[in-house]
């Protein structure tokens, strides 16, 4: 199946994910990367990790983020780490951060 990592889904339908969560909410999922500290891009390794935000109806309510998913030198490389994730490893991810 294309879509069955978050990188083939993205590809696949053009838009982010969305799960219903362990608490019933309604989350979608975004892939983020930042250079380590928050600086400039040449300043050292990247990052990346997940944001969920959680919707009522149309208007987002909140938020969650995951850890550091994936470290290397380029926004490229720590994007395609994560990418490559199933939709059920995020899920499972979504609800241990709900769980916390």
């Amino acid at each position: 199946m294309k879509d069955a990592t978050l990188g083939g889904y993205l590809g696949e339908h053009e838009r982010p994910p969305s799960f219903e969560g362990r608490d019933g909410g309604s989350y979608t999922v975004e892939l983020m990367a930042e250079p380590e500290g928050g600086g400039t891009a040449e300043a050292g390794p990247w990052r990346a990790y997940l944001l969920f935000v959680r919707w009522r109806g149309t208007e987002p309510v909140g938020h969650l983020e995951s850890g550091y998913l994936s470290e290397g030198t380029s926004e490229r490389e720590v994007r395609e780490a994560v990418e490559r994730m199933t939709l059920h490893a995020v899920k499972v991810l979504l609800d241990d951060l709900i769980s916390e």
